[in-house]
């Protein structure tokens, strides 16, 4: 009888539904290790534009923020007005540099793939679009590679920061 009352204990201790869901592994902020872009040509990884650095960031919330920006773009050195029509060109030029969404994101844990639906972008054009990455873990790291065409040549590996 003891055995009895022990197994639909624990029958119903597993199948209660917790409110406290484990987070999963890929939230947290991640600062860029590499941005890396193949040669189709020689098939040889290089630094992509010379190098970037960035952050992704992934809520617990299912929201995720995305900066890409050239190596040293912080130490440019110029100064411009935020909302303001008077910036001049050479800042401008600059600007274009840097990379950003916000947005929403959904995991398929089975096709090992992230969506990110952007709700709003450094680009106009790109304002509402679906970008979709393979992801895997190596250790501590984060790889990804966009599934769209376009950027399928390019993998990024992210560190998490502590």
């Amino acid at each position: 009888m003891n055995y009895l009352i022990a197994a639909v204990l624990l029958a119903t201790v597993l199948s209660c539904n917790t409110e406290t869901e484990q987070p999963l592994k890929i939230t947290g902020l991640w600062k860029l290790e590499s941005m890396k872009v193949r040669d189709s040509a020689t098939n040889t990884w290089s630094q992509y534009r010379g190098g970037m650095d960035g952050y992704l960031l992934y809520d617990g919330n299912g929201h995720v923020a995305l900066h890409l920006y050239e190596k040293g773009y912080e130490n440019a050195g110029i100064e411009f007005p935020n909302f303001n029509d008077t910036i001049p060109l050479e800042a401008l030029k600059y600007i274009t540099k840097s990379y950003y969404y916000m947005g929403n994101y959904k995991v398929s844990e089975a096709d090992s793939i992230v969506s990110h639906f952007k709700l709003s972008h450094s680009n106009p054009s790109e304002f509402g679009l679906t970008a979709e990455r393979r992801f895997y873990f190596s250790g501590d790291t984060l790889v990804m590679q966009p599934v769209e065409r376009k950027n399928s040549k390019l993998k990024l590996k992210w560190l998490k920061e502590k």
